[in-house]
């Protein structure tokens, strides 16, 4: 694995193959000047409000109920309260009614919650009503934040939207696998580098006891619950598929006829791996959300999972882990075939058809979610508004922030520069130095790739994903549906709603969302 520091020094010649968000995407590193420190110095934000004092003022912020994103909130609301007068109650509520939650209160005059911190996907419904502050002018204005730091794929992304910034990130998004390295060394096995590798190595380690307490384990685990996380986990699969030739491609639809991509031998293929890594899991699996995938594999149940980048911090938490120095982080595995999109086959990996692949393989590195972002409610008085936004300042500067990230059970992972550059944050918070130069560069690899798949962004994402694919995946998973009855049920739904929205625009949209001119 090429060292951080290395690829500080070569990453801007290398990267510049792509413009605007996909830029952004795989230049994580070119804006980053290699002698560049950052200080940590706590502060409330840099805007014309920050030296006035917010006694008074109660702020309502509404997030995913835990068991991260919500403690380093609630955490650091007393601190703030100290600092500034302002009382920040933070209102929780599960993933599946968080998008209508806000929604609801936002569409129907009430606004009760002030500060939204949510998905980055979801801007596009909320941009485009006129619902959220754009927080460009008080973010140029404000030092405190260090703007320049958060990771350049992190700011065009999970902050921008047509060129303004509503946002602040909070948080890094996009998938890795992780596995055991004392289970493989001990085997004489690689980390998989195909998703047939990953099965292989599943069905290798399936019903042994991992974790010494006398109880068979499991080759692999996998968050798949309904209603939770398991549609990002699946399209962590179906991406490797479906994207080549780099990020514009993209991985949803056809970027001339807004077609979706879903019904094909490439997508079949996905499935049937997915629903195969289920072989090799708990009988429960169909139940477990991530908070279960990541305590059974900290606790040493599990050979294998997919995840964000929490397994690396919570694999050093005192309180839980049982795999200590003993987890590696790897590139989402890839796959040695890919879609033809004019035919809808799987042909063999070449250098025109997988012009990226290394090994022979087509990794197409996930940036599932966007990372949990900040935002504030247009409808807000002012100054809760002015607050809100102090508060979210503080949550993101590097004095609080640099140490969240190697919190695990804060749902936090890295997206400042300086959270990569910095070793010690890492080997401070319990890593060896190893395990923090393996970790950081899984994750080097993901985010320098050329072919990272930027993921849905455009009018009803979250009834794209949230609802369509999310159920017909539960009802396949169930056996309710077969391969080719998954895929046509998945195709209309998608089709349906991109007509209901209006197919030029959506297409409009879409193109956009991945800098395409």
């Amino acid at each position: 694995m090429v060292h951080w520091s290395e690829t500080l020094r070569t990453s801007l010649s290398r990267r510049q193959v792509l413009k605007g968000l996909a830029l952004a995407g795989g230049a994580l590193l070119a804006a980053c000047a290699p002698g560049r420190e950052t200080t940590p110095t706590p502060a409330v934000g840099g805007t014309p409000s920050a030296g006035m004092s917010f006694e008074g003022v109660e702020v309502n912020v509404i997030t995913f109920t835990g068991p991260q994103i919500a403690e380093p909130l609630q955490r650091r609301a007393p601190d703030f309260q100290k600092l500034t007068g302002a009382k920040v109650n933070v209102i929780t509520v599960p993933f599946a009614d968080l998008y209508q939650k806000i929604l609801t209160d936002i569409t129907t005059g009430t606004n009760s919650y002030h500060v939204l911190v949510f998905s980055p996907q979801w801007m596009a419904d909320f941009v485009e009503p006129g619902y959220l502050e754009d927080l460009t002018p008080r973010i140029e204005a404000d030092s405190a934040l260090e703007w320049d730091d958060i990771a350049p794929f992190f700011r065009n992304f999970s902050a921008t939207y047509g060129g303004r910034i509503y946002t602040i990130p909070l948080d890094g998004d996009f998938q890795m696998a992780y596995y055991r390295t004392d289970l493989l060394e001990a085997e004489g096995l690689e980390p998989p580098q195909t998703w047939e590798d990953y099965l292989s190595i599943a069905e290798h380690f399936h019903g042994k006891d991992l974790n010494g307490d006398g109880v068979p384990d499991f080759g692999s685990g996998i968050a798949k619950k309904r209603g939770a996380q398991s549609y990002w986990m699946f399209w962590s699969i179906a991406a490797q598929f479906l994207q080549s030739q780099g990020t514009q491609q993209g991985s949803f639809f056809d970027t001339e006829t807004m077609e979706p991509l879903t019904n094909n031998e490439a997508f079949a293929r996905a499935l049937e791996i997915y629903k195969e890594t289920g072989t090799y899991g708990p009988p429960d699996e169909l139940n477990w959300d991530v908070g279960d995938s990541r305590s059974a594999f900290v606790t040493g149940r599990c050979a294998l999972t997919v995840d964000w980048g929490d397994i690396g911090t919570l694999a050093i938490d005192p309180e839980q882990s049982k795999v200590k120095d003993k987890v590696g982080a790897i590139i989402l595995p890839g796959t040695r075939q890919v879609l033809d999109r004019q035919s809808g086959k799987l042909v063999d990996c070449d250098q025109t058809t997988c012009p990226h692949a290394i090994d022979g393989v087509n990794h197409a590195p996930y940036a599932a979610y966007g990372g949990w972002s900040g935002a504030i409610n247009k409808a807000a008085p002012e100054q809760v508004k002015a607050a809100g936004y102090a508060f979210l300042s503080y949550m993101s500067q590097p004095a609080q922030a640099n140490v969240d990230v190697t919190i695990g059970r804060t749902g936090f992972n890295p997206y400042r520069i300086s959270q990569f550059k910095n070793l010690d944050l890492w080997i401070k918070a319990g890593m060896s130095e190893q395990a923090a130069k393996n970790y950081l560069g899984a994750i080097e690899a993901s985010l320098n790739s050329p072919n990272m798949v930027l993921d849905l962004r455009i009018p009803g994402t979250q009834r794209y994903q949230g609802v369509v694919l999310d159920t017909v995946l539960s009802r396949f998973l169930a056996g309710e549906l077969t391969v080719e009855q998954a895929m046509e049920e998945l195709t209309q739904g998608w089709n349906e709603i991109t007509d209901e929205l209006g197919r030029d625009k959506q297409l409009q949209a879409y193109r956009a969302s991945l800098s395409i001119r």
